[in-house]
């Protein structure tokens, strides 16, 4: 989680603690300019978003690597 400079507001406050309560926590990672770029347009031409579909390719590897 970014902590922002300064006091944060409300809805600052009120999204950490929706975030912390339901569990999601950020995840970073470095992948190539040009697979990011194709990722993009691919979950933009299937209308899903990028987070979805990284999620249930961890599901899914989760599944099948016990």
């Amino acid at each position: 989680m970014i902590v922002p400079k300064g006091s944060p507001n409300t809805q600052t406050k009120a999204t950490d603690k929706y975030q912390k309560k339901a569990g999601i926590v950020s995840k970073a990672f470095k992948v190539r300019k040009e697979l990011a770029d194709e990722f993009v347009l691919a979950c933009k031409r299937a209308g899903r978003s990028q987070a979805s579909v990284i999620t249930e390719f961890m599901q899914e590897f989760i599944k099948n690597n016990p």
